[in-house]
């Protein structure tokens, strides 16, 4: 069967078939960066968009946060030491027209960047910091991202470490530190307690020198706690100056 559309028909489907090709529709989320003959021509979007077939172009750029997988890279600290480090980074396209004519893939560049920026930011502090200063580290690194990508019109928002994995020798010998620094913890501990016995003890026979009658309160006190306990051997204490005027009448000759 043949079909005989003459002229006018195979105009009329070459018009709609341009019309077809020059029509986008752009989410809200999305912007076009459109080229004319090769040249950068604006920035165009969301909605409804035309180009002149053939001779205009367009490259879509998303605009929402992208959550991008730093890979586990092998880290070197100021001290030595060697751990595994993994993280994720979030950013952005805030300038469509820079992150598609200044680098050839926005997404892989700023994935190698995040890698390298990872491995030397980490590699400038020690394994302690590491582990107990993560949120600063996350911030230094997110600011030498943010800096390095602006030429490329993307924002870095965040920067989260995710995993420092170390070896078992390193695992162990962490425990180790960690036991000794709590053995080292409580000997001062106890330390401390024995210098303010010892300073209370101090004081309390300061006052008892100088009030006489607070040793014989003293004396009593002792005599009724001796007296509560269930024991064969009762002591009983003597006053000093009794003991003193004893021992000078047993001295002195008949």
């Amino acid at each position: 069967m043949y079909f005989n559309l003459g002229v006018g028909g195979i105009t009329l489907l070459f018009v709609v078939a341009l019309l077809v090709a020059s029509i986008r529709i752009l989410r809200e989320y999305e912007r076009a960066v459109v080229f004319t003959l090769g040249r950068f021509w604006k920035v165009k979007g969301p909605g409804l968009v035309i180009l002149i077939p053939g001779i205009q172009q367009m490259v879509r750029v998303d605009l929402r946060t992208v959550v991008l997988d730093v890979p586990t890279q092998d880290v070197i600290s100021r001290d030595n030491v060697s751990v595994k480090v993994n993280a994720v980074v979030y950013f952005r396209v805030v300038d469509p027209k820079s992150a598609i004519i200044q680098v050839v893939n926005f997404m892989s560049a700023t994935s190698e960047l995040a890698q390298t920026t990872l491995r030397a930011v980490l590699g400038k502090h020690d394994l302690d910091q590491m582990l107990a200063e993560r949120e600063r580290l996350n911030v230094d690194i997110q600011k030498v991202l943010d800096e390095q990508t602006d030429a490329w019109g993307i924002k870095v928002s965040n920067v989260e470490i995710k995993h420092v994995d170390l070896n078992e020798t390193m695992v162990r010998a962490i425990a180790k530190q960690a036991e000794a620094e709590r053995e080292r913890r409580a000997k001062i501990i106890h330390a401390e307690g024995e210098l303010q016995a010892a300073e209370k003890l101090s004081q309390a026979a300061k006052v008892l020198s100088s009030e006489p009658g607070a040793i014989q309160l003293r004396y009593m006190q002792t005599l009724v706690n001796i007296a509560g306990e269930k024991t064969s051997t009762i002591v009983f204490p003597m006053p000093v100056d009794l003991y003193t005027k004893l021992s000078g009448a047993m001295a002195r000759p008949d």
